[in-house]
């Protein structure tokens, strides 16, 4: 069987179209910006209160867990990982969202989980524009999943 896209096999190749359509990879920067250059950027184009409120839960996250290692996946959302992703910050036209990996396994007594309540799995904090974050609950959330993530695995090696 010819491969796919190949003429007369019945399939297109998806570098060739997809829905219709020619599509054609992006050229990659020679070097590439890391993930703190990009969540920089990313903060930085949202002018208004998304952009202020990402830089502080940021913050907030980087002084709960200094070894918080940022990492930039699915096409441009920053996600913060020790030992396993804590949460991901994804922006939208009318909140910030934190998605918590394994939110579901971890302790809230501030009730700040407020989205995505009904999974097994994940929990999300929607920040609306104008809403009060309450950083000591942030903070101690993502001291929470670092331990949930590390509970059981050997550090790394240097």
């Amino acid at each position: 069987m010819p491969p796919a896209g190949a003429k007369g096999d019945g399939r297109k190749a998806r570098s060739r179209a997809v829905a219709g359509k020619t599509t054609k990879a992006a050229p990659k920067p020679e070097a590439e910006a890391s993930a703190s250059e990009q969540i920089d950027a990313r903060i930085a184009e949202l002018t208004d209160w998304r952009g202020a409120t990402l830089a502080r839960v940021r913050a907030v996250i980087r002084q709960a867990d200094p070894e918080v290692e940022e990492t930039w996946k699915w096409r441009g959302v920053p996600v913060w990982e020790h030992a396993g992703i804590i949460c991901t910050g994804e922006t939208y036209k009318a909140v910030v969202k934190l998605t918590f990996a394994k939110g579901a396994a971890l302790p809230d007594p501030a009730s700040l989980f407020n989205s995505s309540l009904d999974g097994n799995t994940r929990r999300a904090i929607d920040i609306h524009e104008g809403a009060a974050i309450d950083e000591a609950a942030l903070a101690a959330l993502i001291q929470a999943a670092v331990a949930l993530n590390t509970v059981g695995k050997k550090p790394k090696k240097a």
